[in-house]
């Protein structure tokens, strides 16, 4: 099993930055939690206090949500999927720069400016590189604080 953590570390107006981390079964046993990058969302609402989603603009919900990797209509090329998270549809992890370029997406890169993620490419495809190099029907989950 893979596991993914997003934390939420600064929720800003018009922008979410979080980290990723990673860590996988080994042998029976999780391996500790490694940072893996940072990532870029649309500004994070409060659901739990009556915070109300607007189309593309909001993050998702806080949750645990299994990941499968499929074929992006969007875009084109195998991306991860996150799949149930309520009220949202079509939500995944790929490559970007700004809020501008998700509709609700988790986009992974390097925090090196403010309100952007730079490395984005380079990032997702070592994202890819470990989720493709697990066992066949080993899950991969993703826990959103």
């Amino acid at each position: 099993m893979i596991e993914l953590q997003l934390k939420r570390i600064a929720k800003r107006p018009t922008y979410t930055i979080g980290r990723l981390y990673t860590r996988r079964l080994e042998s029976g046993k999780l391996s500790p939690w490694k940072y893996f990058c940072d990532t870029l969302e649309p500004h994070w609402i409060d659901f739990h206090h009556g915070g109300r989603k607007t189309k593309g603009k909001t993050a998702i919900p806080e949750g645990r949500y299994p990941v499968v990797v499929t074929m992006s209509p969007r875009f084109k090329r195998w991306l991860p999927l996150l799949v149930g998270v309520p009220k949202y549809s079509g939500i995944r992890i790929h490559s970007g720069n700004t809020s501008a370029d998700t509709k609700g997406c988790i986009l992974v890169g390097r925090n090196t400016e403010v309100g952007r993620v730079t490395d984005s490419h380079r990032t997702l495809y070592r994202l890819m590189q470990i989720i493709s190099h697990r066992d066949e029907g080993e899950p991969v989950f993703i826990e959103v604080e």
